[in-house]
């Protein structure tokens, strides 16, 4: 693939992309002051963490067959989730417990620890 095509195809992606980040603020400005409208901001993007935690933590099982089993990944899990925790309710900033939780875990597995 040619620099001009590709360059032309990473600008019709992220036309596409931004398109649909903003299409439903634009679709649904003169309706923000409806109740579902504000009951959806209020509580779907706790709603949508809470899935992601649930996802990110499903194939966790410390108390397998009775005992704990942090596994390979299990103590750096722990500890990331309660640093974003931690970091969460000290500063309330989402993304700044989100970076911090992803890079501690990354550290904390890249480098072998407890593995």
């Amino acid at each position: 693939m040619s620099t001009p095509s590709l360059l032309l195809f990473i600008a019709v992606c992220a036309l596409a992309t931004f398109a649909t980040r903003v299409i439903p603020f634009v679709a649904l400005a003169r309706h923000a002051d409806h109740p579902l409208i504000l009951h959806l901001g209020r509580y779907l993007p706790p709603a949508v963490m809470m899935i992601l935690v649930i996802y990110a933590l499903r194939d966790f099982r410390p108390l397998l067959d009775g005992r704990l089993n942090a596994g390979a990944d299990g103590w750096p899990m722990i500890l990331a989730s309660l640093l974003v925790v931690v970091l969460h309710l000290w500063r309330r900033n989402a993304l700044l417990s989100i970076i911090a939780g992803t890079g501690a875990y990354m550290a904390m597995v890249q480098l072998g620890w407890w593995g």
